[in-house]
């Protein structure tokens, strides 16, 4: 009988299975009343008085390993069955719908995207200045209109601290710290104290492009900007210059672009001339050049800047400024499949 013991242990020991069904099976031929496990016990009444010891602990030992051996199978399965490699169990039972980007923030990249290939980099500054950074580093004279309470919103009445009404301010902190050649776009919110409606809110966005640099002209402002149009409005687009007056450009300018929903045919939007302007620009002047620390009679360059809304107002037909800072889901998912 210890014989068939052992061969039955070995036998036990190999056991395996791929399913609840086959462990069933396996419990049923090994471990039921009419299994080979019981078949032993029921011939240990033959056993001579001498050996009942000695079997009667090796069937004892042969019963416990086939249920350990059955029982590792079955939880061996369960655990498998339970868990499923491909569920998220952290998700909810609704269905949770995809959000998306904010049309600024589409329209915003899509500006860094294309300057970056021109290797302009992104620099940034604080939202709350003083004085010298947002104005008179920037050739603003003191008595300047933009200086009035009217636009600008002043921190606890002191004149020298202030929200900022360009990001220009950004490009006078990097001028100070940083010799030419500088080659940089200045996103961020501003703002200004206006009247909240559908063509002015008391805050907005800007994009402002600056690149100081030796023999930097006027040619090379153009050609930036026609690169610019025609990889955010399409390689059709046109731009034209218009004379214009900004304290720390000169010469100063105005750019138009061929309305993108006419073709320059002349539209109810572009108010029938077939131009529609977007952003300002000119060559830096010296005397903030020199007022920034750089040699203005060694280095030139040009600064640009355009309002994010205004872009997205012509990419998107976006007549409301309101409606991008209302946070108004259904205006929202409108750009989903802008991304």
């Amino acid at each position: 009988m210890i014989d068939k013991i052992d061969n039955l242990k070995n036998e036990i020991s190999a056991l395996t299975a791929s399913s609840a069904e086959e462990v069933e099976v396996l419990r049923i031929k090994y471990l039921s009343k009419k299994g080979s496990v019981s078949v032993l016990f029921n011939d240990f009444r033959t056993v001579p008085s001498d050996q009942k010891r000695v079997i009667g602990q090796a069937l004892n030992e042969l019963k416990n390993m086939a249920t350990d051996k059955i029982n590792s199978l079955r939880e061996a399965l369960e655990s498998t069955d339970s868990v499923d490699a491909s569920l998220d169990l952290t998700r909810t039972p609704a269905v949770m719908p995809l959000g998306s980007r904010h049309p600024l923030s589409l329209v915003r990249n899509e500006i860094i995207s294309i300057f970056s290939r021109l290797g302009f980099t992104v620099a940034e500054g604080p939202e709350i200045e003083d004085d010298w950074h947002v104005f008179s580093s920037l050739n603003f004279a003191a008595d300047h209109p933009a200086r009035d309470m009217q636009d600008t919103f002043f921190i606890q009445r002191d004149p020298d601290v202030l929200l900022r009404t360009h990001t220009s301010s950004v490009q006078s902190r990097v001028m100070e710290h940083t010799q030419p050649p500088i080659r940089i776009i200045c996103p961020g919110r501003v703002y200004r104290n206006e009247a909240i409606s559908a063509r002015a809110h008391c805050f907005f966005h800007q994009v402002e492009g600056l690149y100081v640099d030796k023999n930097v002209s006027f040619a090379d402002l153009k050609q930036t900007l026609l690169y610019f149009a025609r990889e955010m409005f399409g390689p059709e687009t046109k731009i034209r210059l218009r004379p214009s007056y900004f304290p720390f450009t000169e010469p100063s300018a105005e750019m138009d672009i061929s309305c993108n929903l006419c073709g320059g045919k002349g539209c109810s939007f572009c108010k029938h001339t077939g131009w529609v302007e977007i952003l300002g620009c000119g060559m830096v002047d010296p005397n903030v050049l020199d007022a920034c620390g750089i040699d203005s009679k060694v280095y030139s360059g040009y600064a640009l800047g355009m309002g994010v809304e205004r872009i997205t107002n012509l990419k998107y037909q976006v007549k409301d400024l309101r409606m991008f800072s209302e946070n108004d889901r259904r205006f929202l998912e409108e750009f989903r499949s802008a991304h």
